[in-house]
């Protein structure tokens, strides 16, 4: 992944509404996507502890090395990509790939900026103190976060009205779609700043829709 200049916004999220979709695919999906959780449970794991070992990293060279942060980055981009499939949007029908690179074909895209250097002063205090009021948002948004894909909370409700959407209409709603995207891509923005990733602070702002503001779109 080629560094991303610093004029456009370090966490950017894309999501195209694939059609059409499977009207009764997604009832079964929580069966298809076990794999993936099984893996992604262990991924997790690995994030977190290269999430410590890349605070010590931070703390002492102001560095976060670029391998470390290139395999968290990849967790993020998994477990996007299956919440994308499954209950954290149901906007594809096309199974995740089990890989930790970008995918540019997949419906689903993350991107994060890697920084060139990071505070010093603010690893010590933005994942837990400066990261709180994310975390409360958050907690109403997916019930929680767990190994790496959303379950429960308002994300997970909206996608399956979007479900039922589609097995009585063959269609799911846009204004849906677009509002789901951006609660993804508001919980995507504070797990790169809690995991990190970045200084930027997490913006207080829903930007829905599949691509990024136009004013800050690159192609991902």
């Amino acid at each position: 992944m080629d560094d991303i200049s610093s004029s456009y916004p370090p966490v950017r999220v894309a999501a195209v509404l694939d059609a059409p979709l499977s009207r009764w695919l997604w009832l079964v999906k929580w069966i298809l996507v076990i794999p993936h959780w099984i893996v992604l449970f262990f991924l997790w794991i690995a994030f977190l502890v290269v999430t410590v070992i890349a605070f010590f990293a931070v703390l002492f060279t102001e560095r976060y090395p670029r391998s470390l942060f290139d395999f968290n980055l990849g967790v993020l981009r998994w477990s996007w990509r299956v919440s994308y499939y499954s209950y954290g949007g149901l906007g594809t029908d096309r199974y995740p790939p089990f890989s930790l690179g970008p995918e540019p074909g997949y419906p689903a895209r993350l991107d994060i900026a890697y920084p060139e250097r990071l505070s010093r002063s603010q690893v010590l205090v933005k994942w837990w103190l400066l990261a709180i009021p994310h975390y409360l948002v958050l907690a109403f948004f997916t019930g929680g976060l767990r190994a790496g894909w959303w379950s429960g909370g308002l994300i997970t409700l909206l996608a399956v009205i979007a479900g039922f959407a589609l097995a009585f209409t063959s269609r799911y709603p846009r204004d849906l779609f677009d509002l789901v995207v951006g609660l993804n891509r508001w919980v995507l923005r504070a797990a790169a700043y809690a995991g990190l990733m970045t200084d930027a602070y997490p913006p207080f702002r829903l930007d829905q829709g599949g691509d990024e503001p136009a004013s800050s779109q690159q192609p991902l």
